[in-house]
């Protein structure tokens, strides 16, 4: 029978009973079960398999009446017999997921988090006849009306686990999946603070000093800093995508990868999953992102596509960049480009300090699985890491951000006239459009006299990603003698190739734009900067000198 993935399935017994493909995470369960603390934190980028395996540790801990040991038949975990008796089907379970808590307000982003709390309240409702005290019996009835304010929930987590403790004479084993994304909503759309304050009550008073706690498992995206959220918490073990542990426990390693090509029959396929879904280190570990993997193997007949950057909003990211400062756009210009850059990476974020301290935007991009690293050196106490984009999935979503940002800002239709008249080599109309497009939007760029140019020329940059599919774009690549400020090379070699010269107009010196110009391109042609599209094979050359000065331009060709 051809094997099948069950795409979107996290149900962990669904997917086994229902014979989908599954890559064995099983031994996920022993490095759980050896840790030694007691609440593990386990974030990772979006669709790598984190409900997947929550739902896994449930169906394997879980003291049901069912027998759920037959859900691991042939995976690794059974092998190990001893841990297998002693721990498969021994524990009571408190399973909670906050994926969905996706709202806009905190009003509605209560409600659905009272819905959530209350549900688990009604699986173990058994426990009410157990209840000595009326308040307690009236505390929980409170809490699966949902009646109370978000408040008075603060104290559930401790609450149910100490009573079904109780019940079954066992720790209890608690389960928290995506736990900060009711916090990136209410960073996005202005409830952070009262968010926080809940979330900081419910799991640091839920989770610390618990004795009726055997062990906790969290799961989210970044690691929320400690004070923010996990307060207090001695007994907590954070495995980030830096760390060693756990490392090859979520998302796709390359023997995985390649028994799955196996069984599916798409091992000639693998350079191309390579260059589209590979590229993320987790510490040592190569991993593939297994969402983008399963949609591209089920969907052979599409090709290769950004699976992964359409399944949920980029809008924190898009904002991040778009209102950061020119070294991170000039940084993002080198991502572009394919180069690395080098910088610290800070585990632990507040999200609300990210816009006054733009450097912590790389650990939230690396965090986020929007970044990797090549290789890192030790440098004095810190660790340096050479940041790259991972695929070209990632790469396509970046240019994606910033495209759609120019096509907001501008109007697509515009845009695309004004770079048809720049690759047809219209002058007079592209430093028309060029000229409004420039007022209309040149204010999402800091500038000021002592980066002129490099905030032009990452302005014009960003313009010119939309040309990413037939175009080669670089800047300031050395050619002939010295480098161009932007070339544009076409992939189809019968076409116009580009080389920009950007200036602004010296008014100091009482400048003229016809000087700025004559001077902008003497400069393309004395350091011979047609060369390398010369040697590209490219026959018709366009060398256009562009001059700046506030955000009037001219433009002129030799």
């Amino acid at each position: 029978m051809k094997p099948q993935f069950n795409i979107g399935q996290s149900d962990f017994k669904n997917l086994i009973e229902k014979g989908g493909y599954y890559i064995d995470k099983s031994l996920f369960i022993k490095e759980i079960i050896e840790d030694n603390n007691e609440v593990l934190l386990l974030p990772r980028p979006r669709r790598f398999g984190k409900t997947l395996n929550l739902s896994m540790l449930k169906y394997f801990f879980e003291k049901t009446e069912e027998d759920n040991s037959k859900l691991f038949n042939g995976f690794a975990i059974e092998k190990e017999n001893d841990l297998f008796t002693k721990h498969q089907g021994q524990y009571p379970i408190l399973s909670l997921t906050f994926k969905d808590v996706v709202y806009t307000n905190f009003n509605s982003a209560s409600f659905a988090i009272k819905k959530i709390i209350a549900e688990e309240f009604s699986k173990h409702d058994y426990i009410i006849d157990k209840l000595d005290k009326p308040e307690e019996e009236k505390y929980f009835k409170n809490i699966i009306y949902k009646e109370k304010n978000l408040d008075y929930f603060g104290d559930a987590l401790k609450f149910l686990s100490k009573h079904i403790s109780a019940y079954h004479n066992k720790k209890v084993i608690v389960l928290i999946d995506e736990y900060d994304t009711p916090i990136h909503y209410a960073y996005k759309y202005g409830f952070y603070d009262e968010m926080i304050t809940f979330m900081r009550t419910f799991l640091s008073g839920g989770l610390k000093d618990n004795k009726d706690l055997h062990k906790a498992v969290v799961t989210g995206i970044l690691r929320v800093a400690k004070e923010s959220i996990f307060s207090g918490l001695n007994n907590l073990g954070v495995y980030t995508i830096i760390s060693h542990r756990f490392s090859d426990k979520f998302g796709i390693t390359e023997p995985e990868l390649e028994k799955v090509c196996e069984d599916f029959g798409c091992a000639d396929d693998l350079e191309g999953i390579r260059k589209w879904y590979n590229g993320y280190k987790f510490a040592k570990t190569t991993i593939y992102n297994p969402w983008s993997i399963t949609k591209y193997i089920s969907n052979k007949e599409d090709g290769f596509r950004p699976y992964w950057i359409n399944t949920s909003s980029n809008e924190i990211i898009h904002e991040l960049i778009s209102e950061s400062p020119l070294s991170v756009k000039k940084n993002l210009e080198k991502l572009l480009n394919k180069e690395p850059f080098k910088r610290s990476l800070r585990e632990e974020i507040v999200l609300r300090d990210v816009k006054t301290n733009f450097d912590n935007v790389y650990s939230f991009l690396y965090f986020s699985g929007y970044l990797t690293y090549s290789t890192k050196e030790r440098i004095g106490d810190e660790d340096y890491y050479n940041l790259i984009v991972p695929n070209k999935e990632v790469l396509f979503s970046f240019k994606d951000i910033i495209s759609n940002w120019f096509n907001n800002s501008f109007g697509n239709d515009d845009l695309q006239l004004m770079l048809k008249a720049l690759t047809e080599g219209d002058t007079k109309l592209f430093e028309k459009i060029f000229s409004s497009f420039v007022i209309s939007t040149l204010s999402y760029f800091d500038v000021n006299k002592k980066n002129e140019e490099a905030v032009y020329q990452a302005f014009i940059l960003g313009m010119l990603t939309n040309l990413s599919n037939t175009h080669e774009i670089n800047s300031n690549k050395e050619s002939g003698y010295g480098r161009s400020d932007i070339s544009i090379i076409p992939k189809d070699k019968s076409k116009p190739g580009i080389i920009m010269e950007l200036k602004t107009i010296d008014s100091f010196e009482n400048e003229s734009k016809d000087t700025a110009l004559k001077n902008a391109t003497t400069q393309i042609i004395e350091r011979k900067y047609k060369t390398e599209l010369i040697k590209r094979g490219i026959k018709e050359i366009i060398q256009m000198g562009v001059v700046f000065d506030g955000k009037r331009v001219w433009v002129q060709t030799i």
